[in-house]
C-alpha cells in the first residue's frame, strides 16, 4: 500500500493538473505577501495550495482526506470502499455506533 503522504501528494498533483487556474494563481503569488507572513514563497504557495484543495473538497461535500482518496483511487468503487473503511475506523475510535456515525455525517448506513 502507498504511504498516506505519497497519496496526498499524488492527489495534490492531480488537483493542480485538473485546475489550471489554481496552478496559474499559485505560480504568480506575490513574494511580498509571503514575506509579510514571515514565510518563504514555497511555504506560502504550499499553504495556498492546501487551502484551495480543502475548498474544493468542501465544494464537493467531502473532507480533504476523502478528496485525496477520490483523486488517487483506481475506480469509483475503490474510492467508495476505502472511504467507508476509513469512516468505520473513525466511528470506532470515536466510540460511536455505525448508525450514529452515519447519521452524524449523512452517510448511508
Amino acid at each position: 500500500m502507498t504511504p498516506p503522504g505519497d497519496n496526498h501528494q499524488r492527489a495534490l498533483d492531480r488537483f493542480l493538473s485538473e485546475h489550471p487556474g489554481v496552478a496559474l494563481e499559485l505560480n504568480t503569488l506575490n513574494p511580498l505577501a509571503a514575506q509579510a507572513k514571515g514565510e518563504t514563497l514555497a511555504q506560502y504557495r504550499d499553504e495556498r495550495l492546501h487551502e484551495a484543495f480543502e475548498a474544493e473538497a468542501e465544494r464537493q461535500g467531502l473532507f480533504a482526506w476523502e478528496l485525496t482518496l477520490k483523486l488517487t483511487a483506481d475506480s469509483r468503487e475503490a474510492f467508495e470502499a476505502q472511504r467507508l473503511e476509513v469512516h468505520k475506523e473513525v466511528a470506532q475510535m470515536a466510540g460511536l455506533s455505525w448508525a450514529e456515525y452515519c447519521q452524524l455525517h449523512d452517510l448511508p448506513g
